[in-house]
C-alpha cells in the first residue's frame, strides 16, 4: 500500500497547482509548467514538507524535484503564514477571467483555442468582462459563480438551448429551480433494440432483419442506453 500523503503537502500541492492554472489563464510563458511540476513533487512526498522545512531550512525544500529558489519561497510562506501571497494577487486579477475562461469550458472551447491568439484572446475576454464582473458581483465569489454557470449549462444543453453568461446572472435567483431534463433510454438486449407492446404487455428484440422477437428472459438482462441527439 502507497503511503499517506501529508495533508499539509495535499494543501501546499493544491495551492501550487491553482497557481499554474491561474498562470495559464493569463497566458504567462514557463510557470504553469513549473508550478504543476512542483505540485505533483509535493504530493508525491511521504515525508511532511513541514517536517522537511524544520530540519533543513531552504535547502531541504530545493532538495524537492522540481523546486527551485522561487518556488521554495513560496512553498516557506505557506508553512509560516498558511497562505501564499501572490497566489491571493493572482485569484484576483484573474477572476473574470476565469469566470469567462470556464463558460467557455462549458461551451467545449478549451482554454488552449483562445489562447491561439494574444490578441484574439484578448479581444474575447474583453467582450466578456461586463457580463462576467455582474455575474461575480452577485455570487460574491468565482467558485460560486463557475458553479452557476456550470448549472444553467446543465439546464441549458440538456433542452439543446444557448446560454451566455448574461443569461446565468437573468436566472440568478432561480437556479436552484433549473433542473437538467432527464435524458431518455432506450432499452436494448445483446446490442439489439427492444419494444414494448402495451397491449400484449410484454418486451419485444428487434433483430437486424427487422424480426420481432418475444423477451423471454429476465428485467435484470434487460441494458438501458441514454438516447444520443
Amino acid at each position: 500500500m502507497a503511503p499517506t500523503t501529508p495533508s499539509q503537502n495535499k494543501e501546499l500541492a493544491e495551492k501550487l497547482s491553482r497557481m499554474a492554472e491561474l498562470y495559464s489563464i493569463n497566458g504567462v510563458a514557463f510557470k504553469p509548467k513549473a508550478y504543476e511540476k512542483a505540485a505533483k513533487a509535493i504530493s508525491d512526498l511521504s515525508e511532511d514538507v513541514g517536517i522537511l522545512y524544520k530540519e533543513q531550512s531552504m535547502k531541504g525544500l530545493k532538495s524537492i524535484s522540481g523546486v527551485g529558489a522561487s518556488i521554495a519561497e513560496k512553498i516557506e510562506e505557506f508553512l509560516k503564514k498558511k497562505k501564499i501571497k501572490v497566489l491571493q494577487e493572482l485569484e484576483e486579477k484573474t477572476a473574470l477571467r476565469e469566470l469567462v475562461t470556464h463558460y467557455f469550458t462549458t461551451k467545449g472551447i478549451l482554454l488552449a483555442e483562445l489562447k491561439a491568439s494574444a490578441k484574439k484572446r484578448n479581444i474575447v475576454y474583453g467582450r466578456y468582462a461586463a457580463p462576467a464582473k455582474q455575474l461575480l458581483e452577485l455570487a460574491g465569489s468565482v467558485q460560486k459563480a463557475k458553479a452557476g454557470v456550470t448549472k444553467v449549462a446543465d439546464w441549458a444543453n440538456s433542452r439543446g438551448l444557448d446560454y451566455t453568461i448574461e443569461t446565468v446572472a437573468k436566472r440568478w435567483l432561480e437556479l436552484d429551480r433549473l433542473k437538467p431534463k432527464a435524458k431518455k433510454k432506450k432499452a436494448f438486449f445483446r446490442g439489439d433494440p427492444m419494444t414494448w407492446n402495451e397491449r400484449k404487455k410484454k418486451w419485444f428484440v428487434v433483430t437486424p432483419d427487422d424480426e420481432w422477437l418475444e423477451f423471454a428472459g429476465e428485467e435484470k438482462d434487460i441494458e438501458w442506453v441514454e438516447e444520443q441527439k
